[in-house]
């Protein structure tokens, strides 16, 4: 799970095993693999970070 920031500051929590894309449209938008769309105030490269830091610390702790 990572925690990002929607466009109205409130911060939730998304599991970014069911991220399917992440697009700038200039903002950045998470399509998951359900189909719902989220738009969050954190850029594509920041996404990308987060989910990699999630699965590194997923899989570096088993």
């Amino acid at each position: 799970m990572i925690q990002i920031t929607r466009l109205n500051d409130k911060e939730i929590v998304v599991n970014c095993e069911l991220i399917e894309l992440v697009e700038a449209n200039p903002d950045t938008t998470i399509t998951t693999t359900t189909g719902r769309k989220i738009i969050v105030k954190e850029s594509v490269e920041d996404i990308i970070a987060k989910t990699k830091a999630y699965k590194r610390d997923i899989y570096t702790n088993m």
